[in-house]
């Protein structure tokens, strides 16, 4: 952006300046002490901004009263703007302004931002703390103009900084309204700073130094503390007034003229609003008629620099109006160095749009739209919307959001590009492709799906008719016409695949497949990401259907287009959903091959943590788990919880849940398992892959394990499952779910009729899936309809079915899926072990020889009651960090990424109540940790 750089820098200082050495006294505390919020808190024009420069600007470091220079300190300085108040902006600006000052700050935090996946800000936050904690120096972080903040979550993000930030570091903020922040809990502690409008109120010595010296009126003691009583102490209120009275002041012949200036000082009164109308009508009145007419016009204006004003005005001595302007002292505050970008107060500003309003109610509009056209020649699409919205022009408006839409959408800014679209009235949102097809696509990701389908509608009516880059003006940027017109022809594409979302949702896999295909169709060889989306949707489509051939070939294009689209993450996200097919083809071996080499890629990226790592971590760890390796498996789920939410994607959360259930399962803890799928339940998102391993049917498979066949049938009435279905590979689960639940209220109450019922289900679950290639399916169909005919004392159809698993499943991979239905199954692979038949009896072998004790548990460190114990790798982090080896080299040595160091790092604050490294070691000294 190009302002940004004014942003980050504190406004520079007036030529001449009323010190304030009794605020900055308060302020010049010694680092060890500063608390962790300075807070200057008062209405518009007391002076907020210019106390904290003074503090803060280098070139203040002598004392006068003290005689001694303050300790070194850095400053990031951020002055905000209402478009601050989108999330990812501010985070954005905030390490912008960190950078300012620590080059070395915030290239995470940045980085962790660019995912294709949202994260929680927590994580992203936490990266800044960890970086603002490396450097001994003493740093302030100023916020400027904080009450133009309106959202909860950049008040969250806020609220979490200050609850963890490094002691030598401190918050300072101006706002003309009290946050919604912790200042309560602050206050308490002694980690507040307040500064309010009656500190920062003139008094009359500062009035005098004010009027007489900064503004040179010379008026008398008695005049200086009328005005300074009339206006409070108010630094606007007074500047106003110097402004005014500088007519009354002196003669044509330079001596005063007391009797002017009485009578002025003797009409001064009134309300803050009275007051300022007032002398606004005085300070206009003794302008230039062409300065009124600049100040007017320039006043719908948020930034002012010499090319806009002069866009605006028509004119061409807008810089040069400018520097009179600031020369003059009237208001304008200068936003950079080099002073080429200003603003005006902003009374001063609200005060000129009202008398332009009065006085020419019908050039505001024409000016608004000027201002757009300039901002967009620029690429400032933000400032070019805004304008064009103030202008009325909604079609104006509307192609710029359509030219703004393609950079939007790739920075993430969702928030604003809801505003915009709800800032347009429906039917120009109908009439254009571009913007009715992301409406529609902002209503899917609500979840409204009926509102999306008439959104695509409205769009699919206006393809024709929208605008394309050859009606824009030829003054706007290529560069955008160019990718707007590449976003109208990928358009067709991009809508079947949101209707492929929708019908893949809705559980419609005709619709789900009729969708993909076409998207396939319309889109052209090098729109990779449309392809991905079309391939990627027939293959759901299939693995519904039960054709996992299908799916598997199709999910393979789609890992094969992502791949050329250059999108890692979601490459890597789409293996997952294909090693997952190749398990359910009955081939775990060949999942845990793609996992290994889907993580190869993931550890080899730079940069960040990718946003499916942890995923391939969970989807590794449960190949491991099938195939008895339980230790390994648990070491990739704790893995996985370390890189946390960002490094998953949303439909994926509750996997990690139902694999440490199934490893819970593995060692016996069923009520253990039982708990983590009461934790999956709430996270698993329906519409985004086929739902063929119900979690409800997994705790009912967990209440049959624990004798608990009530509630298991209570699941199956629930579910209407029974043996009468007719058989879906939707159905599968669930059905062989019912089954395992007919064997144990045989073997509970002896009903062989029930075991009939169910073995004839098998054998249709078991003839299906044979004839679609779903190896998986087959044998755990094969398995269960052993465990039946052993129930029934029919052992050699029993031997039989597990011999047919035992040959498909073990070369496979498959080892858990037996063992884990121990002691029945126990007996029966002893039997096959003595075999004539080698096959047999050596798969039956290689199971009993791979028999887990269940005892394998993490080491945890000792603490004291009531505190989560460390996890043996947090020791092994919190040994290092008590060294001078750096977060890089700790990673390094512990063959781990940095991500990871860091999340461990943040583990060992938390249980250890601290909130830096040092804290920390000292902390773990204190419970002789180390």
């Amino acid at each position: 952006m190009p302002l940004l750089g004014s942003k980050l820098r504190a406004p520079p200082p007036r030529r001449q300046l009323v010190p304030r050495e009794r605020l900055v006294d308060q302020l010049r505390t010694d680092p060890s002490t500063m608390p962790r919020l300075v807070l200057v808190s008062a209405p518009a024009g007391f002076g907020k901004t210019t106390l904290l420069t003074q503090w803060l600007t280098p070139g203040r470091a002598e004392d006068p009263t003290q005689h001694r220079t303050p300790p070194a300190r850095r400053v990031g300085w951020l002055s905000l703007d209402p478009a601050d108040a989108e999330l990812r902006t501010f985070l954005t600006h905030l390490v912008a302004a960190l950078q300012a000052v620590g080059p070395e700050v915030g290239a995470e935090a940045l980085a962790l931002m660019d995912t294709e996946r949202a994260l929680p800000v927590e994580d992203i936050v936490a990266s800044l703390v960890n970086d603002l904690d490396a450097p001994d120096c003493a740093t302030v972080v100023a916020l400027d103009d904080y009450h133009v903040i309106d959202a909860p979550e950049v008040h969250g993000a806020v609220a979490f900084l200050l609850d963890h930030l490094p002691p030598q570091v401190t918050l300072a903020m101006t706002t003309r309204a009290d946050p919604p922040l912790p200042l309560s809990r602050l206050r308490a502690r002694g980690q507040l700073l307040e500064v309010r409008a009656s500190d920062l109120r003139f008094t009359a010595e500062e009035a005098d130094v004010f009027l007489n010296h900064v503004m040179g009126l010379r008026l008398a003691p008695a005049q200086v503390a009328a005005l300074e009583s009339r206006t409070e102490g108010w630094a606007a209120g007074l500047q106003l007034a110097a402004l005014s009275a500088r007519g009354h002041t002196t003669t044509s012949t330079g001596d005063p003229a007391s009797g002017g200036i009485e009578a002025f000082v003797e009409a001064f009164s009134g309300s803050h609003r009275f007051v300022l109308d007032y002398l606004l009508e005085e300070v206009l009145a003794t302008q230039p008629a062409h300065v009124r007419t600049f100040l007017l016009d320039t006043s719908v204006l948020e930034q002012l620099t010499g090319p806009l004003c002069d866009a605006v005005t028509g004119e061409r001595d807008g810089q040069q109006m400018l520097e009179t302007l600031e020369r003059g002292n009237l208001f304008l505050i200068p936003l950079d160095d080099q002073r080429r970008w200003f603003r005006y107060h902003h009374l001063f500003a609200d005060a000129l749009r009202a008398r332009l309003r009065s006085v020419h109610p019908d050039r505001e509009s024409l000016l608004h739209r000027a201002a757009s056209t300039w901002h967009a020649s620029q690429e400032m699409w933000a400032e070019a919307i805004g304008h064009a919205m103030a202008s009325g022009d909604v079609e104006h408006t509307a192609d710029l959001v359509e030219l703004a839409l393609p950079q939007a959408r790739k920075d993430r800014h969702d928030r604003q590009l809801r505003e915009w679209l709800h800032g347009l009235p429906d039917d120009v949102l109908r009439r254009r492709a571009l913007l009715a097809t992301q409406t529609g696509a902002a209503r899917l990701s609500e979840g409204d799906l009926d509102g999306a389908v008439a959104w695509l509608d409205h769009a699919d009516r206006a393809l024709d008719a929208s605008l394309t880059t050859g009606n824009r003006s030829p003054g706007w940027p290529a560069g955008a016409s160019g990718a707007l017109e590449a976003e109208l022809r990928a358009l067709p594409a991009q809508s079947a695949v949101y209707r492929a979302v929708l019908a893949q949702a809705r559980g419609d896999i005709e619709g789900t497949r009729l969708h993909a295909r076409r998207a396939l169709d319309l889109a052209g060889p090098a729109d990779h990401v449309a392809r991905s989306g079309g391939a990627g949707y027939l293959g759901l489509a299939a693995w519904a259907a039960g054709d996992l051939a299908e799916a598997v070939e199709a999910f393979g294009e789609t890992v094969r287009c992502l791949r050329a689209a250059g999108n890692v993450a979601d490459e890597l996200g789409a293996t997952v959903v294909l090693a997952t097919l190749w398990w359910a083809r009955g081939q775990p071996v060949e999942a845990r091959r793609l996992y290994e080499q889907a993580l190869a890629t993931a550890h080899a990226h730079p940069g960040p943590v990718l946003s499916s790592t942890a995923d391939l971590h969970v989807g590794l760890a449960d190949a491991l788990r099938e195939h008895g390796d339980l230790d390994a498996a648990a070491q990739h789920l704790q893995t996985a919880r370390d890189l946390g939410d960002r490094a998953s994607f949303p439909e994926n959360r509750h996997r990690w849940y139902t694999t440490m259930a199934g490893l819970l399962v593995a060692h016996g803890d069923l009520d253990g398992a039982a708990a983590m799928l009461e934790q999956a339940q709430p996270l698993y998102l329906p519409g985004y892959l086929p739902d063929v391993r119900p979690i409800a049917a997994m705790k009912a498979r967990l209440h049959i394990r624990q004798g608990r066949l009530d509630d298991a049938a209570a699941w199956a009435g629930e579910h209407r499952a029974s043996t009468g279905d007719p058989t879906s590979y939707l159905a599968e689960f669930n059905h062989l779910t019912v089954a395992r639940l007919l064997i144990a209220q045989h073997q509970a109450h002896q009903q062989p009729k029930i075991l009939q019922d169910a073995i004839a289900l098998l054998d249709r679950i078991v003839f299906a899936a044979e004839a679609a290639g779903r190896g998986g399916s087959v044998v755990e169909g094969l398995l269960v309809r052993a465990l039946a005919n052993q129930a029934i004392d029919h052992y050699d159809e029993a031997l039989a079915d597990l011999s047919r698993a035992l040959t498909q499943a073990v070369p496979a991979g498959y080892c858990r899926l037996f063992l884990d239905e121990e002691p029945e199954m126990d007996v029966l692979l002893q039997t096959l072990s003595r075999r004539p038949d080698q096959a047999v009896s050596s798969a039956a072998a290689a199971l009993l020889g791979r028999v887990d004790d269940g005892t394998s548990q993490a080491r945890v460190s000792a603490m004291p009651a009531g505190r989560e114990p460390l996890s043996e790798r947090e020791v092994e982090v919190l040994r290092l960090l008590a060294t001078d080896v750096s977060g890089p080299e700790i990673a390094e040595r512990l063959f781990m990424s940095v991500n990871t160091f860091r999340t461990h790092t943040r583990h060992i604050f938390t249980k250890l109540d601290v909130n830096t490294r040092r804290a920390a070691v000292s902390r773990a000294g204190e419970l002789d940790l180390l």
